[in-house]
């Protein structure tokens, strides 16, 4: 059971998007069986370019019947649809931080902002060209009038990197999964006034190396597999140890 589909964005650019129903499994981090839905979004698809911009692991209870069978059927077809917003809010950020970039290069001539909106440009050319067309619009209109000074915009929020490895990538999408986890237990911990300040800094560096792992790319395979693998097992047994002090606290 599963959902593959070619999908074209606003912007023109094209996706795949792939649900897959992968059956019951066990998930150590809980210690319980799951019926786990994979999403997967290939930008530029079928391109030399190609490459994963979204995946996402969604759980229902492992429930062995029919009726349960045709709720997950149903669930794909939410999944595929709720990922076309996903992709264009992706756009839109992406969109943003290429302005960002030409208006930094702009001003300042700086190689490395140079660098990074020519690799957009590569990897995404329809982006580009419409973030070059907003913001020659928008100069033009600067012209025009002198708007007040801008607030200070908030920090864009880095892209998670989904690894074309299979094995990688399923790392990844556990550090997501057992991280979403672990902030969720740990702010119901710290609401029953059960969470000490050293669980709490432990837990905080872990995620913070967690998000680190996520939005890095490594030269070496095996390094990137063996520093994902390290960061898996450190958020499970946090997490263990959370769950476990939360269930005590009646939780």
């Amino acid at each position: 059971m599963g959902f593959n589909k070619n999908h074209s964005s606003r912007t023109g650019t094209l996706y795949h998007l792939q649900v897959e129903d992968r059956g019951p499994i066990f998930d150590e981090a809980l210690e319980a069986w799951v019926r786990r839905l994979n999403v997967i979004a290939y930008a530029n698809y079928g391109e030399p370019t190609a490459r994963i911009v979204y995946g996402k692991d969604h759980d229902l209870p492992d429930t062995r019947t029919h009726e349960h069978n045709r709720l997950v059927a149903q669930r794909i077809q939410e999944l595929a649809a709720e990922v076309h917003q996903v992709l264009e809010e992706k756009e839109e950020r992406q969109v943003g931080r290429v302005k960002k970039l030409l208006e930094r290069y702009y001003r300042t001539r700086d190689d490395e902002a140079k660098r990074e909106f020519e690799e957009a440009n590569r990897l995404y050319p329809l982006l580009f060209a419409r973030a070059f067309q907003e913001l020659k619009a928008s100069r033009t209109a600067l012209v025009e009038a002198t708007p007040p000074p801008p607030e200070p915009a908030p920090a864009e929020p880095e892209e998670v990197v989904y690894p074309l490895d299979e094995h990688q990538r399923e790392l990844v999408l556990e550090i997501e999964r057992v991280g979403s986890e672990l902030r969720r237990d740990l702010s119901a911990l710290k609401a029953r006034g059960a969470a000490d300040d050293i669980l709490q800094a432990t837990c905080a560096k872990l995620l913070a190396r967690a998000k680190e792992s996520l939005t890095r790319s490594d030269s070496s395979s095996e390094f990137a597999a063996r520093y994902l693998d390290m960061t898996r097992n450190s958020l499970v047994t946090a997490y263990r140890q959370v769950r476990a002090r939360l269930t005590r606290a009646g939780g």
